[in-house]
């Protein structure tokens, strides 16, 4: 998503005690294989652009105020949706409007953070809204903004040997070239080696589908997009809301998006839960 203020952060926190604990939620068959099977809330300050679940179920959530202050002097002001494999976290972030490099942080379960930094190519946004890593732990997907016919490809940092050890430079390994236009892109996860589900703000805040021929391999691929349904949007405020981060869990087989609330319910993320239907 767009780089955020400062000033966004100060409404955050001037407002982080209002509740909406107390609103619905449901359980109906979604039009894409999955059914609605839960939902809970988690603060927008420090949960609302992602969320990634950890080996031992629980869960690791990203917002505004996860940015450590060394990064943030640094310039990198925006975290986005994270990732998990193989115990290490992966941190997708980004600068200001003239930012000409994005960021990928890695931190190891001993607490090692290891940085890798992208330098923009010719056409490429600036905008690092997600990382997903492929279930080999070898090759890290992320998007940028707006209209995009493409995911980009790049080395998993760390993971695989064609990166360096201790952080550095990361180039681009390939993309997923998709077959329809997408819009607004804040994540994405892999539920297989060929399957990605993706989560769109755009107008319908829909949560997506991308299906690969084959797994990465470092090479340009074409991605299959299709629609599996449309995110919820309940809450006692009126206003514009917002989807953000996404989350599959393949040791209980259940798919979460979030959906950042309107109005003076910004201060709360919803978390939809899905698990497979039938």
């Amino acid at each position: 998503m767009p780089p955020k203020t400062l000033r966004v952060a100060a409404v955050l926190t001037g407002a982080i005690a209002l509740s909406v604990a107390f609103l619905p939620s449901a359980t109906a068959a979604s039009p894409g294989g999955w059914t609605e099977s839960g939902t809970s809330y988690t603060g927008s300050l420090t949960g609302g652009e992602g969320v990634a679940s950890r080996a031992d179920g629980s869960l690791l959530f990203r917002g505004l105020a996860s940015v450590p202050l060394d990064l943030r002097a640094k310039g990198w002001n925006h975290v986005g949706d994270p990732d998990i494999a193989d115990g290490d976290v992966f941190d997708a972030y980004q600068g200001g409007d003239d930012a000409t490099s994005k960021m990928y942080a890695v931190t190891t379960p001993d607490g090692k953070r290891y940085e890798y930094v992208h330098r923009l190519d010719p056409g490429e946004k600036l905008n690092n809204s997600f990382t997903a890593v492929s279930p080999d732990s070898q090759w890290m997907v992320s998007g940028e903004w707006g209209d995009q016919d493409r995911l980009q490809v790049f080395p998993a940092p760390l993971l695989n040997p064609a990166t360096p050890p201790t952080g550095g430079a990361l180039p681009q390994a390939g993309q997923i070239s998709l077959d329809r236009a997408v819009s607004d892109i804040q994540g994405c996860d892999f539920v297989s080696d060929t399957r990605l589900v993706c989560v769109s703000d755009d107008e319908a805040k829909d949560l997506l589908q991308v299906d690969l021929p084959h797994a990465l391999d470092g090479s340009v691929v074409t991605g299959r997009v299709t629609t599996l349904l449309q995110l919820p949007r309940r809450s006692i405020c009126s206003g514009t809301f917002e989807s953000e981060g996404v989350d599959y869990d393949p040791k209980t087989s259940t798919l979460r998006a979030e959906v950042v609330q309107p109005g003076a319910c910004m201060v709360s993320t919803t978390v939809y839960s899905y698990s497979p239907a039938g």
